[in-house]
């Protein structure tokens, strides 16, 4: 937000600063296969049925490409959808690592993007376990880019590619890495 108190629209309606910022969120999206969207100028776009409460949200449109519904965060080292033998793999280092991503030397943005574009790279080639080197960085809470990661693989397109991810062992980069254990992608 700007800092400037916004004045709250009536119950019931939507106000013009609201409906200019779904259309340009909207913009993008596509329709499902089969379905055309509704015209904005038909009757049916925005017009409530008779007896039934205006809506004050738009909904929220739903593509293929669209991700699943909010998942749980995940924390370093928490296991909890995997299995008891594959947890044990991924926390040991013993699983095949089939991939990795360094980024010293990259600025906290050129970073964040990196680790998404790589990710999606990974899935889609289909690959398990990939490693993300951060590089420990300076004194006890380590750097900008190792605090910054698990905010990265929590945010929606990548948390919908993740299972559990945890800190490499010593032989892989410490504390300075990170393992990560990718869903399959529905394609393989």
């Amino acid at each position: 937000m700007t800092g400037r108190s916004k004045k709250p629209s009536p119950p019931g309606q939507v106000s013009d600063d609201d409906k200019d910022l779904w259309r340009r969120v909207t913009e993008d999206a596509k329709p499902l296969a089969g379905r055309t969207p509704p015209r904005e100028d038909s009757p049916k776009a925005g017009t409530p049925r008779s007896g039934a409460k205006p809506r004050t949200t738009p909904p929220v449109p739903r593509t293929a490409d669209s991700p699943a519904p909010r998942r749980p965060e995940l924390a370093a080292g928490a296991l909890a959808d995997v299995d008891k033998r594959t947890a044990d793999r991924l926390k040991r280092g013993k699983l095949d690592i089939e991939g990795r991503l360094d980024l010293h030397g990259m600025t906290e943005e050129e970073a964040r993007r990196e680790v998404g574009g790589f990710l999606a790279d990974a899935q889609a080639a289909g690959k398990r376990c990939v490693l993300i080197i951060t590089g420990k960085g300076p004194g006890r809470e380590g750097g900008v880019l190792r605090r910054a990661l698990p905010q990265w693989l929590n945010q929606p397109g990548n948390r919908a590619r993740l299972i559990a991810f945890a800190p490499a062992q010593p032989r892989h980069g410490g504390h300075g890495a990170v393992y990560l254990l990718l869903k399959r992608s529905r394609g393989t």
